[in-house]
């Protein structure tokens, strides 16, 4: 393995490693996600929680610590760590799937559970939702539950880039239950979907229509205006051809009279 690749599989296994950690010291604030950008002055981590304040602390001091330790334990120079509010929690599959954790470790049956969130996912306007749980939920024995509604996309460019995934984990007396929510969102724009606009026509140059209607006018402008156009002559009676003469009738002859 070439340096380069060597370097950009460790800052990616770096990277997994700093997510599961800041989603272990902000479970409290609904971790929402996070994002990490190196600049020319250090690297930016920006985090996003339902409850910011509490990732901050008292004027800073939790942020400050949290900094620290990002630095200390992954050796981070020059580290700016940001808290954002997210935008729409209940279309964040993160914070969902915490949802959904927390209530079964509060005791609820995992269907109510799971039906009660994906009505709340599916009301926020998503186009699709998936919702997974599996563990021990009733006996003894591992079982997986699915809660489905909606436009739900398993494998393809699609499913990498429309859908939006999340985990976490309901620590429960007979074991640990995994939970997965599966988000497609509202402004998702599926290969299928396609628009038609309509052809625009253009219409004829205005020169044009005028060079239409130049010949109709041409004899108009031509006469006089107060003057009539000149109509066609009258033959003179004079000239007029005479009727042809009627013949007399025929004399009857003393032959034919006899």
């Amino acid at each position: 393995m070439t340096t380069i690749a060597r370097e950009m599989v460790e800052e990616r296994v770096r990277r997994m490693l700093v997510h599961d950690f800041v989603r272990k010291e902000v479970a409290r604030a609904g971790f929402g996600g996070l994002s990490i950008q190196r600049t020319p002055l250090g690297t930016h981590v920006r985090i996003q929680a339902e409850r910011p304040g509490i990732v901050i602390g008292r004027k800073g001091v939790d942020i400050n610590r949290l900094t620290e330790e990002l630095e200390r334990t992954f050796g981070y120079e020059n580290l700016q760590v940001e808290a954002a509010e997210v935008e729409t929690w209940a279309l964040n599959p993160d914070v969902m799937a915490s949802k959904v954790a927390n209530t079964l470790e509060r005791g609820w049956n995992y269907r109510r559970a799971g039906n009660s969130m994906l009505q709340r996912i599916m009301g926020a306007g998503a186009r699709g939702c998936q919702i997974t749980i599996a563990g021990k939920l009733t006996g003894l024995r591992h079982r997986t539950e699915k809660f489905i509604e909606g436009h739900i996309k398993h494998c393809g460019e699609p499913a990498l880039v429309l859908m939006k995934v999340g985990y976490a984990q309901a620590k429960l007396k007979p074991g640990t239950i995994g939970v997965k929510v599966v988000i497609m969102p509202p402004d998702a724009k599926l290969p299928a979907e396609i628009t038609v606009e309509p052809v625009a026509v253009p219409e004829p140059p205005a020169e044009a229509v005028e060079g239409e209607k130049a010949p109709e006018t041409a004899d108009a402008k031509a006469a006089p205006e107060g003057e009539a156009q000149p109509e066609a002559e009258a033959v003179p009676a004079e000239t007029a051809p005479e009727a042809a003469p009627e013949e007399p009738p025929a004399k009857e002859t003393k032959e034919d009279s006899k």
